[in-house]
């Protein structure tokens, strides 16, 4: 009969008992391991959809009639970020729509933005 091989919890080491494949010796060496396997893409997802959402909140709280023009100092002060956004629209006359989720933003011009809601029609 082949000797037996005492296997080893890959998070902290201790003895595994249990089926043939297991390998880890509980829950919390299992989470533990795969939250820090995965900690640091997940943390700059999470980053980023943060970023997303408050400029999402942002936009909504100063449009709330649907169509509202405000300048980029306003947007600035409430934190908003010019870098995030989620899709873009190009008009037809080349204007181009930036949008954080359904609440978009179009630059007037450097100073003001004439705010929109995306409908799906």
């Amino acid at each position: 009969m082949p000797e037996r091989v005492e296997k080893r919890c890959i998070e902290c080491g201790k003895s595994v008992k249990g089926r043939v494949d297991k390998k880890f010796c509980s829950d919390q060496c299992r989470s533990s391991h795969n939250n820090k396997r995965h900690g640091e893409h997940t943390h700059y997802i999470r980053n980023v959809n943060n970023i997303l959402r408050k400029n999402r909140r942002i936009l909504s709280d100063l449009n709330p009639e649907g169509k509202n023009k405000v300048s980029r100092e306003k947007l600035a002060t409430r934190g908003f970020n010019f870098n995030f956004f989620t899709s873009t629209y190009r008009t037809k006359e080349g204007s181009q729509y930036f949008y954080c989720y359904d609440q978009g933003y179009l630059s007037i011009d450097n100073e003001s933005f004439l705010l929109v809601i995306k409908r799906d029609y």
